[in-house]
């Protein structure tokens, strides 16, 4: 029966953590933003997130865009500067037509900081980006 599943790659779907501006706090703020940099519409996209190490585990936390369309992003979620210091998973589902899609990206501890920044592709802001 599982044989039966194909579950195709995921391409041009990317997670990013972005540092941002709190307008309201006067703060620096990590984000972190799903990026469908594909030139078709995301429908039904379930992300569930959670932070990890050998001895602290986050709540998990799962969200829903109900369409992402072509060539945008959506934020997923402001990560706390403590969350930083863990592994960070993203376990990202969605539909593209009638063919489902699934990929867990992983930011391994330590890697959102400001040295690893880089331009994010759509956003055209700094982030950390998985692919």
């Amino acid at each position: 029966m599982k044989k039966d599943i194909t579950i195709p790659e995921v391409k041009d779907v990317h997670v990013a953590v972005v540092q941002e501006q709190h307008i309201e706090y006067k703060t620096q703020d990590w984000n972190a933003y799903i990026i469908n940099n594909s030139d078709n519409d995301l429908d039904t996209v379930l992300i569930v997130t959670r932070g990890y190490n050998d001895k602290k585990l986050t709540p998990v936390m799962r969200h829903t865009i109900a369409k992402l369309p072509a060539r945008s992003y959506a934020k997923i979620e402001y990560l706390q500067e403590k969350v930083l210091e863990l592994n960070n998973e993203f376990k990202i589902t969605f539909f593209e037509g009638n063919q489902m899609f699934d990929k867990t990206y992983v930011f391994r501890k330590n890697t959102i900081n400001e040295k690893a920044l880089q331009t994010i592709p759509l956003m055209q802001l700094k982030g950390v980006l998985v692919k």
